[in-house]
């Protein structure tokens, strides 16, 4: 299973390039709030006829979550529109490498801290030369 996830993630991330291309042009011509407005609102309507067709959890529970847990929604709407405004002007390679960048650096914080209800994991060096590799790859991709 752990290969099939890595799969997945590629997958993920290759259709987050294909995305953040498509929106940065569609940007272009609709605008960028619109751009990312629409790509949620057809996402809803997506999410949604797969929710009543496949959907086996309780939706009502959101109601009693803890709020910290609901901010998924909005942090979504932060990558997506600063993709929708950074594509056009560095490049769908740039952009992603900087999003990967920042992925990195933030998990490892939450996961060194334990946050979120995250495995504790430490920072090492290891990770930290991660970084910086990945660091020097948007310096030359540039």
């Amino acid at each position: 299973m752990r290969y099939i996830s890595y799969l997945l993630a590629l997958i993920a991330g290759a259709a987050l390039s294909f995305e953040g291309a498509i929106y940065a042009e569609l940007g272009k011509t609709v605008g960028q709030i619109e751009t990312s407005f629409y790509n949620f609102f057809m996402g809803s309507i997506i999410m949604g006829l797969l929710w009543i067709f496949f959907g086996k959890g309780d939706l009502s529970y959101t109601l009693k979550a803890p709020k910290w847990t609901l901010l998924g929604g909005g942090l979504g709407v932060v990558y997506l529109t600063a993709i929708v405004v950074s594509v056009p002007y560095v490049g769908v390679g740039i952009s992603m490498v900087a999003v990967i960048i920042g992925q990195l650096v933030m998990s490892m914080v939450i996961e060194h801290f334990g946050w979120l209800g995250s495995k504790k994991t430490k920072i090492n060096k290891e990770k930290i030369f991660a970084v910086i590799s990945m660091i020097i790859a948007l310096i030359l991709i540039n």
